[in-house]
């Protein structure tokens, strides 16, 4: 449906996105993910048919960017980042203003416009002005405009920014719903953005692709170890020995302080154990339990999307390093 093939784009002497080659499946959602600046929304104009790479080709459906970009944009619906409404009009009466502007024949606007209204849960404000809105409300406003020509692909460019807790959750409901009869390219920098709504992950940094792929595969492909948190109530300097004596064992670390157990005698000591090779929980916890500690908890890890991203960007920085985070770290959000 998506195909992008070695793009550059430049601004003057500013290079915003690099050579940067994906393909994005039909039906498929797919979030591009990325820090401020680091070429998402050029990439996600270049794609709505706002302005041309300088080099480099991308085709939406069979349809070049560059040479068919009017057809093009029949194709694809766009909500921008900082998306135009006009705050004086009612919603219905600002949708049949973009139908008109999309070239939506004139006998189908009223029933077009009723389609996306139900599918953006806008039926309770649909006679309001716009300027009255809750943003969360605006926001839905602003992807029923990018629906309402009935596009194939639907290109969102940070659809949740701004919004309060509650708001995020309807919105990435709402996407998630549209995303199941169409191509979804979600343009983000908030990490729980994508492991909640997306099948799969583009990570780009500095207008380079780092990554390309599902979750999963992503995780199996960076995850060179595996990690198990354990809680034990002993004495910590003993406990570390022992975990760091046994075999496969790489490293063992303190993510967290004591924390004085409420229903023990002593300390409850937490550490991640690092290691290669099979499951080691029956070893771990025969070890700990034959020399009379208390094992409160014990489960395993796995990479979270930050973990993943910021060991993708410490590689591109060339120090090869993986990232340790403690399990405290939750996956960013907004």
């Amino acid at each position: 449906m998506i195909t992008v093939e070695n793009v550059t784009k430049r601004f003057g002497p500013i290079l915003a996105v690099d050579q940067i080659s994906f393909h994005v499946p039909r039906g498929e959602v797919v979030g591009f993910l990325g820090p401020n600046g680091a070429g998402k929304s050029t990439t996600m104009r270049i794609l709505a048919g706002f302005f041309p790479p300088t080099s480099g080709h991308a085709t939406v459906g069979d349809l070049d960017v560059v040479t068919q970009t009017h057809r093009v944009k029949q194709m694809v619906g766009y909500f921008p980042e900082r998306v135009s409404v006009y705050p004086d009009l009612p919603v219905r009466s600002f949708l049949d203003f973009v139908a008109e502007a999309k070239d939506v024949p004139r006998r189908e606007r009223k029933q077009e416009i009723a389609r996306v209204i139900e599918a953006c849960g806008l039926d309770k404000v649909s006679d309001r002005i716009i300027g009255h809105l809750s943003k969360g409300y605006r926001q839905r406003v602003g992807i029923a405009q990018a629906l309402v020509h009935k596009p194939e692909v639907l290109i969102l460019d940070e659809p949740t920014i701004g919004l309060d807790p509650e708001q995020v959750v309807e919105i990435r409901k709402l996407i998630r719903d549209l995303g199941a009869d169409r191509t979804v390219i979600i343009s983000t920098h908030i990490l729980s953005e994508v492991s909640t709504v997306c099948d799969r992950v583009i990570i780009i940094n500095g207008g380079k692709i780092l990554a390309s792929e599902s979750l999963t595969d992503l995780r199996a492909q960076l995850q060179r170890t595996r990690r198990l948190q354990v809680e034990v109530e002993g004495p910590e300097a003993r406990i570390r020995g022992l975990l760091e004596q046994m075999p496969r064992v790489e490293t063992v670390q303190s993510p967290r302080s004591k924390v004085q157990g409420p229903e023990t005698n002593g300390d409850a000591v937490t550490f991640v154990v690092e290691y290669t090779g099979e499951d080691i929980r029956k070893e771990v916890s025969r070890a700990l339990l034959q020399q009379g500690w208390g094992l409160l908890e014990m489960r395993g890890l796995e990479l979270t999307l930050e973990d993943m991203y910021l060991q993708l960007v410490q590689q591109s920085k060339g120090t090869g390093a993986g990232v340790y985070l403690a399990p405290a770290t939750l996956v960013a959000e907004q």
